[in-house]
């Protein structure tokens, strides 16, 4: 039951949702491929980018935080299966970057929008120096009207400076520039009390305040065979972004309008509030 303190955490949240001027999107593998073939669904691109770009039109500083890449490459080369090894993933990577920035820069220049790539490294957080340098280039992007679309920059990192997914690269890229909120575009509609694909009776709940031991249990392991997130790198992600003033949602991609019925404060999904706003 929610107590007085909730419904005022919530309340403000939602609200923060409306006024956010500066928003990281991030969507997964499973929001831009199909499940069944590993190839790109042009239609659910296509209308995501739409509502980007006219949120942009809107006045909002958006920037844009994709995976997908080494599907693109995938399905670039024709390959039906993930491969193990780190250096074909890169390969597969450095392919499917191109496909996928082709793909984004012309529907983005459909609706009159200019993007511009960025690929980071842990190394690009890590690093007091590097992550300034990080965060002025995504500035001097957004100060020109333009839009960033960030990456991992699979093609040449190693597991010792891979962040690992891009829904902690996008919590890291929400910190790092200040902004109000981040939404991860998920393949479900948000963070369940139980697995809604095991579970009819599975709950979703549609705020947590406070991310414990249970709210991980929660959240399980490992998502579809074409991501390498699924909802528990999420509440990392959302662990690591409340802490630092973001307050975080998570929705489902493959609703139409999901994306504007969010930003208008309407319940949709699981919001994290960001810390700063439990304050009294």
């Amino acid at each position: 039951m929610k107590t007085k303190k909730d419904v005022i955490i919530l309340s403000r949240a939602r609200e923060i949702l409306k006024t956010a001027r500066r928003i990281v999107i991030k969507v997964g593998t499973s929001t831009l491929a199909y499940a069944e073939s590993g190839k790109l669904n042009l239609y659910r691109i296509e209308h995501l980018i739409r509502e980007i770009a006219d949120l942009h039109n809107a006045g909002k500083e958006i920037i844009f935080v994709s995976s997908g890449a080494i599907a693109a490459g995938m399905n670039k080369l024709g390959v039906d299966v993930k491969p193990d090894t780190i250096p074909e993933n890169q390969a597969l990577a450095a392919i499917g970057q191109g496909v996928l920035m082709h793909i984004y820069e012309k529907f983005f220049a459909e609706y009159g929008q200019t993007i511009g790539q960025v690929l980071l490294t842990k190394e690009n957080a890590a690093d007091e120096h590097a992550r300034e340098n990080s965060r002025n280039s995504l500035r001097a992007i957004l100060d020109m009207g333009a839009i960033p679309v960030v990456n991992e920059n699979d093609a040449v990192a190693v597991d010792e400076i891979k962040i690992g997914d891009n829904d902690n690269l996008s919590a890291i890229v929400a910190a790092m520039t200040e902004a109000e909120v981040l939404i991860i575009l998920s393949d479900i509609d948000g963070l369940y009390d139980g697995n809604p694909k095991l579970d009819k009776n599975a709950r979703l709940l549609d705020e947590v305040t406070e991310i414990d031991s249970e709210v991980e249990r929660m959240a399980g392991g490992a998502g579809t065979k074409l991501g390498t997130g699924g909802m528990f790198t999420k509440i990392q992600a959302a662990k690591f972004a409340t802490t630092n003033g973001v307050t975080m949602l998570i929705i489902n991609g493959a609703t139409v309008g999901n994306l504007r019925r969010a930003l208008n404060g309407e319940a949709v999904g699981t919001i994290f509030p960001g810390k700063e706003i439990h304050h009294d």
